[in-house]
């Protein structure tokens, strides 16, 4: 086997996965191959996003997962799939995809496993534990169960062992992981794309809403963070 890390990178396009992943290849040093997942998400322009983030990161291979029919699966079950639902300001378990972190880590896992990467990473962080799947416990526990789904290969050398890892397991919350992708990325971190909805027309512009709770909270990690938020929002 090739003694290089790799990582393979779950990214949306949002603030946390995309400062993940710079702090990964940046810190870590990590070669990273990028993954995005279109799941129906209302929010297609994160998708857009991630692709420009991916150049921007100088990503040895970048890859849109197609899994469009969990739309249909969700119906009306979370507010990130279904249009007939609102969209909260504050947290909510409407906001929650059923174990959509668990379907996007064993499908990067499968592609880890495939090129021989032993890192599989996502952007949860010590202020999303009101997500099951983003707690410490969640990402054990996964590692074990997908680990053991290779474990003969792994036995035999055929295959690394892999790691899930996001930066809640080194208790880093949102404006620290902020301030890290910043300090790696200066302004690019601008053009990730929080907003739960696919944006509001102003004028000519797409913009972020500026309501919902995944704006409000990107919003907050700047301030508590000490940078100036030159995000354009549909309402400050």
């Amino acid at each position: 086997m090739k003694d290089e890390k790799t990582a393979i990178c779950i990214m949306s396009g949002g603030l946390d996965s995309l400062c993940a992943t710079a702090y990964i290849k940046s810190y870590k040093k990590y070669a990273i191959k990028i993954i995005t997942f279109s799941y129906g998400q209302r929010a297609k322009r994160e998708i857009v996003q991630s692709k420009r983030l991916a150049k921007a990161l100088n990503s040895d291979e970048f890859r849109i997962i197609d899994i469009n029919f969990m739309k249909e699966i969700y119906g009306k079950s979370n507010v990130l799939t279904s249009n007939k639902l609102s969209i909260p300001s504050k947290f909510d378990y409407s906001i929650v995809v059923p174990i959509r972190n668990a379907i996007f880590i064993t499908i990067a896992t499968a592609w880890a496993f495939s090129v021989n990467a032993d890192l599989v990473v996502y952007g949860a962080h010590t202020d999303d534990f009101n997500y099951p799947d983003c707690r410490p416990e969640f990402i054990e526990s996964i590692t074990n169960t997908l680990n053991i789904a290779e474990e003969d290969k792994i036995k035999n050398g055929v295959k690394r062992k892999i790691s899930v890892w996001s930066p809640s397991l080194e208790g880093i919350n949102k404006y620290e992981l902020l301030k890290l992708g910043h300090e790696i990325l200066g302004d690019t971190i601008f053009e990730s794309w929080s907003c739960y909805s696919n944006g509001k027309k102003i004028h000519q512009d797409i913009l972020q809403c500026g309501e919902c709770e995944s704006c409000i909270n990107r919003k907050m990690a700047f301030t508590k963070a000490g940078i100036e938020d030159k995000t354009v929002y549909a309402k400050n």
